[in-house]
């Protein structure tokens, strides 16, 4: 659905005139549908390969454990940062009894040595409802930074960037974009949509903050096109990728010279 949206975008970056470059579609990931922790392995297999093919892979689809195989893959410990659009930290140590959900993917990361949580940025959290206390204070422990929707509207886009930019320096990171951390008016095909988020400008005027950062990978997960009837989530999950995408080639750019 995403690619299918992408067909009507342009090529060339409205602000910064980035057009990416040396770009291909290595189509869909292989999983094993009747067993999850193969799929895992599947999937780490094949960000391993690239990685060492020196590709900066920008990912679509899945729910939000997918960063977890794909951060084994692409890393091996070490600094890495990685700032975190979401609604939700992901950060619980269990859900619904299992240890590897799209709710424990960042605390499992963090035990793994894939992130140091000290240059962990998470953007929009908020929810009414939430399963448990312990996923934001777990995190806040670990030394993330946690940004609410409601510190987001007090200190604003800027801050958020100057803040984001702190955060994960210039060591490697990867950008997770759960797309229900945009308001549930602009992503209803999604899983789990969350009111009172941050809009599509929002993200693209943050992202565009973020050009010459040590970006090595990103993804944006939980789009669900069978509830995504008019298709907006896919579009804007396409134009969100685009913006990532010219952040890879700019540290592809860099990495160059």
């Amino acid at each position: 659905a995403i690619r299918k949206e992408s067909r009507g975008l342009g090529s060339i970056e409205a602000y910064k005139s980035i057009a990416p470059a040396r770009v291909v579609d290595l189509g869909d990931v292989p999983v094993y549908p009747r067993n999850f922790d193969k799929s895992l392995d599947i999937i780490t297999e094949c960000f391993r390969n690239l990685s060492e093919k020196g590709v900066l892979p920008l990912v679509l689809g899945g729910d939000h454990t997918i960063p977890l195989p794909i951060l084994r893959g692409l890393l091996r410990g070490g600094n890495v940062g990685m700032v975190q659009f979401d609604a939700h930290s992901d950060t619980n140590d269990e859900f619904r009894g299992m240890k590897i959900t799209h709710g424990t993917t960042f605390r499992r990361a963090v035990e793994e040595g894939l992130i140091d949580p000290k240059r962990v940025i998470q953007i929009g959290l908020r929810g009414g409802p939430r399963y448990t206390e312990e996923d934001l204070a777990w995190a806040r422990e670990a030394g993330m930074t946690l940004v609410t929707t409601d510190v987001f509207e007090e200190r604003g886009r800027a801050w958020v960037i100057e803040e984001a930019r702190r955060v994960v320096g210039n060591a490697p990171t990867y950008i997770s974009f759960d797309i229900d951390g945009l308001d549930a008016i602009y992503c209803p095909g999604t899983g789990c949509p969350e009111p009172g988020g941050f809009s599509m400008r929002d993200a693209m005027v943050i992202l565009r903050g973020l050009l010459g950062a040590n970006i090595i990978g990103a993804d944006i997960c939980e789009v669900c096109p069978p509830v995504d009837s008019s298709g907006i989530t896919a579009l804007h999950a396409a134009h969100l990728g685009f913006e990532l995408l010219c952040l890879l080639a700019e540290t592809a750019r860099s990495r160059a010279k």
